[in-house]
């Protein structure tokens, strides 16, 4: 199972909007850049996440799941190669871990939340997820 980190701005939609969306979750739309479109690409069924307030509060929050592997995106024009994937919300880290304490820890410097901070759909490694998940009270 690969890891991901999903970042969404939480005045445009939050973590409490996916909890509140239940199973059905919600689909993951108007990615416009082409390496997290290849991200999104690459997701599967089960593949888990870290859902990350950005700009507001710039903090990871929750862990989501991929429900729906990725199809065309009905926010973009016609023929695009823009995808989506449908999500839901897993579970509330304990301890929402903000970007500062990812920062200063030295076994995520590598992390691409760290290193390519624009990206909206970023890889996770295992090890990544380890320590986010320890650092989130998980």
């Amino acid at each position: 199972m690969a890891h991901w980190l999903y970042k969404s701005e939480p005045d445009v939609y939050s973590w409490d909007q996916l909890v509140a969306d239940g199973d059905k979750g919600t689909h993951w739309n108007g990615v416009r850049n082409h390496l997290a479109k290849i991200n999104l690409r690459t997701m599967k069924l089960g593949d888990r996440g870290f859902f990350y307030h950005s700009n507001i509060g710039k903090e990871i929050v929750g862990i989501v799941e991929v429900i729906r592997e990725a199809y065309p995106d009905h926010t973009a024009p016609e023929g695009s190669p823009w995808v989506m994937v449908d999500i839901k919300a897993v579970e509330a880290l304990p301890r929402p871990v903000p970007l500062a304490a990812v920062k200063l820890e030295p076994r995520l410097a590598k992390m691409s939340l760290v290193t390519c901070m624009r990206l909206s759909v970023q890889p996770v490694t295992d090890a990544e997820w380890d320590v986010v998940r320890e650092m989130g009270g998980l």
